[in-house]
């Protein structure tokens, strides 16, 4: 489950994991909540939306390709691929980016 997820993470990454999940949640409160691939996947109406990963540098999340075309702009600084950003796990998240990531992903999702 995602507790043990971030649990298996040291107490820096569990601390950012912790806040993308709060944000994530608070950009769409009826997202279900599932493990999908091996990490954290938020669905809606049984369709992936958003997924987050830890890794010893970075902290993952995949929005998928439009939500990083979308964003692409505002990615500077950050490294991303054609359906990931990857945030530096040694400085703070940028929540209201990422809230808005996430509120376009959903948005997107409901209409595909």
């Amino acid at each position: 489950n995602i507790e043990e997820f971030i649990a298996s993470y040291p107490a820096s990454t569990q601390k950012l994991l912790k806040q993308l999940r709060t944000t994530i949640h608070k950009a769409h409160k009826g997202f279900e909540e599932a493990m999908a691939y091996g990490i954290p996947t938020f669905r809606l109406g049984g369709k992936n939306v958003v997924h987050f990963s830890g890794y010893e540098k970075h902290i993952g999340l995949y929005p998928g390709a439009a939500g990083i075309a979308r964003f692409m702009p505002e990615f500077k600084g950050y490294n991303t691929s054609k359906g990931t950003v990857q945030f530096p796990a040694d400085k703070a998240l940028p929540l209201d980016l990422i809230t808005r990531i996430v509120k376009y992903s959903q948005s997107f999702t409901a209409t595909t």
